[in-house]
């Protein structure tokens, strides 16, 4: 029986002020993304600008399905190179 998702998908952002907050189904903040529209300060603080964290946190929202889809690979890859026929029941037998 597969272990439940710590933080089942999908995530969203929303936006705030000052950063785009990353979620998921759950609610549960997974992580902030700060920015700043001002030049000088944004300078100063080392921030991203308002495109440039929405870029980031999409692509953070997207990594559930990206991890799905790299499992489901994995999973052919192995069929492909281990028939079923071949693959052990659990029990140490074939």
């Amino acid at each position: 029986m597969p272990t439940p998702c710590r933080f089942p998908p999908p995530w969203s952002i929303e936006e705030q002020e000052a950063c785009f907050t990353v979620r998921d189904e759950n609610g549960q903040a997974l992580a902030y993304v700060y920015f700043d529209e001002e030049p000088g300060r944004r300078a100063a603080a080392k921030l991203l600008t308002r495109d440039e964290a929405r870029r980031i946190a999409v692509n953070i929202a997207k990594l559930p399905e990206l991890i799905r889809q790299r499992r489901a690979q994995a999973l052919k890859l192995v069929e492909r190179h281990f028939p079923p026929r071949l693959v052990c029941r659990g029990d140490g037998r074939l």
